[in-house]
């Protein structure tokens, strides 16, 4: 089957077309120049959108990093080390990165670790204490969580079910 042919806008068209794209959710400077691109724009072109999007506040890199950060570690539970490889790997400048991060409370950080993790340990099926800690602590790094926080929680949890046996 043959695909259907590529649509290709004048620079208004995809003017109109890529505000509402970037209205309907935030989006990074490089999303929307590959969109642009792919609307069969040159660099120029996409380049010259761009600019007239963020003086319009259509497009911000700023607020998409902050709204990113907050999504992944309040609905998503990441940790940190995860939404900033996330960050980078989307081309997020480092200013804007570090204003992102500022997002995150450390208090409520820790407890969405902590959760996280009580809810991992209720459905590990592993018995032995030391593979069963192993096997949580890959699982929290894979989250994006630091290492001595995985490792301060772990032996809050460890602390907590030995309360409970006794």
């Amino acid at each position: 089957m043959q695909q259907p042919a590529k649509k290709f806008y004048t620079p208004p068209e995809a003017l109109q077309k890529i505000a509402s794209f970037c209205t309907y959710q935030e989006r990074t400077f490089k999303e929307t120049e590959d969109k642009l691109r792919s609307y069969g724009l040159t660099e120029d072109e996409a380049g010259e959108i761009i600019i007239r999007l963020s003086r319009e506040k259509l497009l911000d890199e700023e607020r998409y990093a902050k709204s990113f950060v907050r999504g992944k570690y309040r609905l998503k539970k990441w940790g940190r080390r995860r939404i900033l490889q996330d960050l980078k790997f989307k081309g997020i400048s480092e200013y804007c990165i570090r204003e992102g991060m500022k997002e995150i409370d450390g208090d409520e950080y820790y407890q969405n670790l902590v959760d996280v993790l009580e809810k991992k340990d209720r459905q590990e099926k592993e018995k032995n204490s030391r593979v069963r800690r192993q096997k949580l602590q890959l699982f929290m790094t894979s989250k994006g969580y630091e290492s001595d926080l995985i490792k301060m929680a772990l032996d809050d949890l460890g602390k907590e079910k030995t309360d409970e046996d006794e």
